[in-house]
């Protein structure tokens, strides 16, 4: 790359993917030795130290630059990562082997409960164990804990509404001078025992594996920690790009979290005692405070990259249909991934305030937090592995080595959290279960409305030839009736017929499609075709993470052959009241009242699809399913 502005460009994306998308690992060793050697770990020995710094370092190696830097991040959806982008990539490319879809769909929507969370967690653990240095600093403080702790979230979480944008310009510096921080005091640390860096070598790991057994499995549930925040890696490529997020990772990241990290090691190796905060503890007394005050500002933007992704995977849930419709907020205008979800933000706040007051300490919650993350890494893979086989067409012995190699060690470290179930691991697995259990009766529900809605459909076309014979009182305009089925009457053009006795001049049936591509291109966004009788079929498409503004796309329809004057357009819509029935092929009774309660609560489809309010009339109708 010759351009020097294009060098400047990369280097500013560089910037930014340090300050977004690096924030929660780069926190990470906050807590990440403490825990190995915590109440539950391995004793503190020089074997020990030596080995569990190896696994760490082997851990950033295989599963950060190799599985997600090198190979998970080739699987982009137009440019787009994360879960849900990951999910509808792996569909489309096993389009053609049937039996995979509904395995890969619960797969999938399972990877992405857990990942909400992992936005639980993340905020709680990050920022208590930046303000747990005050017990560091001056023990008698620590009463003030919790308190600040919670003052810190709440302040975050209100902050969201006012946007992104506002705190983003520091994110980038902010995170810049955290990470040359905890490099210059790994580099201290390691200067005082450099015999420390011989547990770069992958032996002391195998021996690590070899003395300590079964208590080195367990203390790889603690390893873990050192790779939290993988997943931000793919889920934030759409706004950084590659490149930039490689750049950053091998030329600053990486080498910063490893210097910190065994200058920790350094320590414990000098001062076994200093486990109980190995991090604090290696900073000057002088820095104390100061180092508080920069760590709790690095662990509000992590805990910011995680509750973006939560915005912006809610968003994308709601396009392909695994949520219901919620108001989402833009709170840039140039930026149009910046978004705000007030429902998931208050159900965010709750949450993490009751994860807080109820562990009560970042020792706690070290045990909650490994089973999300790992059960999403195992997730991550496997929908990978099923790109790489039927997208990128890798053979099938190319496959299994890969993916044995990439999940014996995902399995390792999720088979190590699982014996955490009692310990608060399973916070994590009642919040994923709870997730998946609205995610599927949402879309198994809405199957369920449009199945009966099209049961007591009228066929369309002998409709439209009847009126040649029987021609009805027309009133000057367009009229545009949403459906989702576009070879029936839609039931508010019925009603309409009822109550009114009339019809348009000019009549759309609309339907509205979501695409498994991040982006709709201009090509398939629109599709129209004339039925006669002044009634046409219209259909758009939008991309899953682009906002349905339908006035916007309809006004971009006069570009190809049929326009729209807004002012002489009236939109239909058909409200339908769900209510629970006992249907042989419905759901269970819970889930239908759960169904029925979200359908209730939901944002309405005018305002969801930007439909002006003084340009629709909405007719109610009762479904039971």
């Amino acid at each position: 790359m010759n351009n020097p502005s294009q060098r400047r460009r990369l280097a500013a994306l560089a910037l930014g993917a340090v300050g977004v998308v690096y924030g929660d690992i780069g926190t990470s060793p906050l807590y990440t030795l403490k825990e190995v050697f915590g109440e539950h770990g391995v004793p503190v020995t020089p074997a020990n130290v030596l080995g569990a710094l190896s696994l760490v370092f082997w851990s950033l190696i295989i599963v950060v630059s190799i599985k997600y830097v090198l190979f998970i991040m080739r699987a982009d959806n137009n440019g787009e990562g994360g879960i849900m982008a990951l999910l509808a990539l792996a569909q489309r490319s096993a389009r053609d082997v049937p039996y995979l879809r509904m395995g890969l769909i619960v797969l999938g929507l399972f990877g992405a409960a857990l990942f909400y969370g992992d936005g639980v967690i993340t905020p709680a653990i990050s920022v208590l164990s930046a303000v747990e240095g005050l017990k560091v600093a001056a023990p008698g403080l620590e009463p003030w804990v919790l308190p600040i702790t919670v003052g810190v979230i709440i302040g975050l979480l209100w902050l969201q509404k006012h946007g992104t944008h506002r705190i983003g310009a520091v994110f980038g510096p902010v995170c810049v001078i955290w990470f040359i921080s905890i490099a210059g005091l790994g580099v201290l640390g390691i200067a005082r025992h450099p015999e420390v860096l011989r547990a770069l070598s992958p032996t002391y790991g195998i021996d690590f594996f070899l003395r300590n057994h079964a208590e080195a499995f367990f203390a790889l549930g603690a390893v873990v920690l050192a790779v939290t925040g993988t997943e931000a890696l793919y889920a934030d490529m759409g706004h950084f790009g590659r490149r930039p997020i490689q750049l950053a990772w091998f030329n600053f990241v990486l080498p910063a979290l490893v210097l910190n990290y065994f200058g920790q090691g350094a320590l414990i190796l000098h001062d076994p005692a200093a486990v109980a905060n190995p991090f604090y503890h290696l900073v000057p007394r002088f820095m104390l405070y100061p180092m508080i005050a920069l760590a709790t500002t690095a662990t509000v933007v992590a805990s910011q990259a995680v509750i973006s992704g939560a915005f912006s995977m809610t968003r994308e849930a709601m396009q392909l249909g695994y949520m219901p419709r919620m108001r989402v907020v833009h709170t840039s205008s140039e930026m149009a991934g910046q978004i705000y979800v007030p429902w998931i933000n208050r159900i965010l706040l709750i949450l993490i305030v009751a994860a807080v007051l109820g562990f009560r300490s970042s020792d706690n919650l070290g045990a909650a937090y490994g089973i999300a993350v790992t059960g999403t890494m195992v997730t991550t893979t496997l929908l990978a592995l099923v790109v790489a086989r039927y997208q990128w067409r890798w053979r099938l012995p190319a496959v299994i080595a890969t993916g044995t190699a990439l999940l014996t060690v995902d399995v390792a470290f999720f088979s190590a959290n699982l014996v955490k179930v009692e310990h608060g691991g399973w916070f994590p697995l009642a919040l994923g279960l709870c997730v998946f259990a609205v995610m599927t009766t949402w879309r198994r529900g809405r199957e369920l409305v449009v199945r009966e809605i099209q049961q007591g459909g009228v066929a369309l076309a002998p409709f439209i030839r009847n009126l040649a014979d029987h021609p009805l009182v027309r009133v000057p305009g367009t009229a545009v009736f949403l459906t989702a089925n576009a070879e029936a009457i839609p039931s508010s053009l019925l009603h309409n017929l009822k109550d009114n006795k009339v019809l348009h001049e000019r009549n759309v049936l609309l339907t509205v499609e979501t695409l498994d591509t991040p982006r709709a291109e201009p090509p398939e966004r629109l599709e129209w075709t004339a039925l006669g009788q002044g009634f046409t079929r219209l259909r758009l498409r939008f991309g899953f993470s682009e906002d349905p503004d339908i006035p916007l796309r309809l006004a971009q329809c006069g570009h190809h052959g049929l326009p729209f004057d807004m002012m002489d357009t009236t939109f239909f819509l058909s409200r339908e009241t769900v209510v629970a029935g006992r249907h042989a092929h419905g759901m269970a009774a819970w889930r239908d009242r759960l169904f029925a309660f979200m359908a209730h609560n939901a944002l309405s489809a005018t305002a969801f699809f930007r439909i002006p309010g003084n340009r629709r009339i909405e007719l109610g109708s009762e479904v039971e399913i």
